[in-house]
């Protein structure tokens, strides 16, 4: 879960922020502020699950800020907030109490007292987000009439088949509010694959389609589900178009709260693939077929992350669906590049192929029935049948040259093989790119604060998605990464003769002392004695 923390003592805030070891405890830190003012601007983009709010702070204060999350409606049972008083004022903790607020700690608190209420204040998440799940009903229930045309609404327009003013005209109808001028962003979000679905996996769509409905809602969401009950996820972008970059980093942040959500709920993980940007009103089914190729790249990303549609210069190939049975367990295979999931998928097809075999006809028809599954397989991602198969492309095109079942089975475990390896060699030069600009601005920026989160927001991407990649393409956490350079540069500039407090701007801390803290605990020695 995501913590903020709102406090205007440099020290305290610093001492918070860091000396507490959140990550170990399952507590992602998503940011700092000052004051209730930007706490607010904070809030639009990180929205975070758990708040430490200070009282006194100037411009905006504690209990200012809990009234005015209020107002704008941030304020509810998925919020949980702990405030940090130095004041013993009952009326203080009466109106914080009021606002629902599920712990008021007296300064100075200590660490342990902190992080013990931080802890707690998760639990009762946890516990709400379970009572909300079984008041959600888990029983299917049909939609009332009006949410059901929405639904077909959004499914025709993602079509293509309507014109801006038909759709201008159907969504007055349907009291879904659009204007000429409001541009849209659209994503695509599935249950990730998973080899147990069974009679539960119904329900389970169903489930995540309440939450995101419960979570995103309109004016600013819509949200219609296909026949499969996967979601297409309209964003309403109303402001003008230079904010449009702020709007899509808050898109990103209410996804990756329902990826969030998903996961605490069903104990299964959810993936969002998301369009290139955002587009008017007419380019819904553009958009759409872009957030669906995202969402397949799974493949080479993996699996509970918000991805963005990049371009890949091939072709876009036509959605398909394919039923939890045998094929399905060959496509978890292939997208996880698990070999042996995808071998022992494809035993049992071939096996069950081969049974009925009685000429050289149906010999190939079964054949042709497998090939169709690894073309629609390879289609799907947008690549070619020469691109991932090379030399063995030829059987595809001609099976004709496939004589026997020994050699057609050895070809159909050498196209996985080589299917298998191909989605490694693409995971691995898909990451690089962008890791690579990561460590561009590291290296150009030392200077200043640099966070896993600011750095996913300079390159709009999703932080989860960059710790990931980052992880995958360095072998290291992106935070000790960043400490590792700042420490090693900080030495050696100290080494060089350079003061202790230009040795500290100079990898972005402004707090000398809290260097030297951090400085003394990397090296085992004080910044002082490291001087040349």
């Amino acid at each position: 879960m995501n913590l903020m923390i709102v406090e205007d003592e440099p020290r305290l805030r610093q001492a918070l922020a860091y000396n507490i070891m959140w990550e170990s405890h399952g507590i992602d830190m998503i940011g700092t502020a000052v004051n209730g003012l930007e706490a607010l601007k904070l809030m639009e983009r990180k929205k975070p699950d758990l708040m430490l709010i200070d009282v006194q702070m100037p411009g905006m204060d504690g209990l200012e800020l809990l009234r005015e999350l209020q107002e704008r409606g941030f304020l509810n049972r998925l919020l949980k907030i702990i405030i940090l008083s130095g004041h013993d004022n009952f009326e203080f903790a009466q109106t914080a109490l009021k606002h629902g607020v599920s712990r008021y700690l007296l300064k100075p608190a200590g660490e342990a007292e902190i992080l013990e209420a931080v802890l707690e204040a998760r639990r009762q998440l946890q516990l709400d987000l379970e009572q909300w799940r079984r008041q959600a009903a888990l029983e299917k229930q049909w939609l009332s009439n009006l949410p059901h045309l929405q639904n077909l609404f959004l499914l025709q327009w993602a079509g293509g088949k309507m014109g801006r003013e038909e759709i201008l005209a159907k969504s007055k109808e349907l009291h879904v509010p659009l204007r000429q001028e409001d541009r849209i962003a659209v994503a695509a979000v599935e249950l990730d694959p998973f080899p147990d679905d069974g009679e539960n996996a119904e329900i389970q769509k169903f489930t995540l389609q309440l939450l995101a409905k419960e979570l995103l809602t309109p004016p600013t969401w819509w949200i219609a589900a296909n026949s499969d009950m996967n979601l297409m996820m309209v964003y309403v972008i109303s402001s003008p178009e230079a904010e449009a970059s702020e709007a899509l980093l808050r898109m990103n942040a209410d996804l990756s709260q329902l990826l969030s959500r998903i996961k605490e709920m069903l104990h299964r993980t959810a993936s969002a693939g998301l369009s290139a940007g955002a587009g008017p009103l007419e380019r819904l089914d553009s958009l759409y077929r872009q957030a669906c190729r995202a969402l397949q790249e799974r493949v080479v990303y993996g699996h509970d992350l918000v991805i963005p549609y990049r371009e890949t210069g091939g072709e876009s190939a036509r959605p398909f669906t394919i039923p939890p049975n045998l094929e399905n367990e060959l496509e978890i295979g292939m997208e996880t590049a698990d070999e042996a999931i995808a071998m022992a998928a494809l035993q049992g097809i071939w096996g069950g192929l081969v049974l009925d075999v009685e000429s050289s006809d149906d010999f190939h028809e079964a054949v042709l029935f497998v090939h169709g599954l690894f073309t629609r397989m390879i289609h799907k991602r947008g690549w070619t049948i020469k691109q991932v198969l090379g030399d063995e492309a030829k059987y595809i095109q001609n099976v004709s040259l496939l004589s026997t079942q020994t050699q057609t089975q050895a070809l159909l475990t050498r196209i996985v093989q080589r299917i298998v390896a191909y989605v490694r060699e693409q995971r691995k030069a898909n990451s690089h790119q962008v890791v690579k600009e990561v460590l561009r601005l590291l290296n150009e920026e030392m200077d200043h604060e640099l966070t896993l989160h600011t750095v996913a927001d300079r390159m709009y991407i999703n932080s989860s998605y960059l710790s990931r990649l980052f992880k995958q393409e360095m072998g290291v956490a992106f935070s000790d990464y960043v400490l590792e350079r700042k420490m090693a540069r900080a030495k050696t500039l100290l080494q060089e003769g350079s003061k202790v407090y230009d040795a500290a701007r100079s990898v972005g801390y402004r707090d000398v002392s809290y260097f030297t803290k951090v400085f003394r605990k990397y090296w085992g020695v004080n910044p002082g004695e490291c001087k040349g």
